[in-house]
């Protein structure tokens, strides 16, 4: 895959990952979307570092999307548990 499948792919597994753990995040919109691209990146990294499982050069590969997904939500949370939650 691409750069620029990566970066759609993000996109989406952000989105996902938002509707997973709804809230307000204190980057809004933008910073949920560019934590879910980044989110993407390091699911891709530690699927295929730590768990020995390469990334496929297919776009509608499973494990490519639950990757890219929990990297998604680990950054969220993290972003989370640093920043704050902007609904208190």
């Amino acid at each position: 895959m691409g750069i620029i499948s990566w970066i759609i792919l993000g996109l989406l597994a952000g989105a996902i990952a938002k509707i997973l753990l709804p809230g307000r995040d204190p980057g809004g919109l933008i910073g949920t979307v560019l934590i879910g691209i980044a989110g993407a990146f390091v699911g891709g990294w530690v699927s295929a570092r730590f768990l020995d499982r390469p990334i496929a050069n297919e776009f509608y590969d499973m494990a490519t999307w639950l990757s890219a997904i929990g990297g998604a939500l680990l950054l969220l949370i993290g972003y989370r548990l640093l920043f704050g939650n902007s609904r208190r």
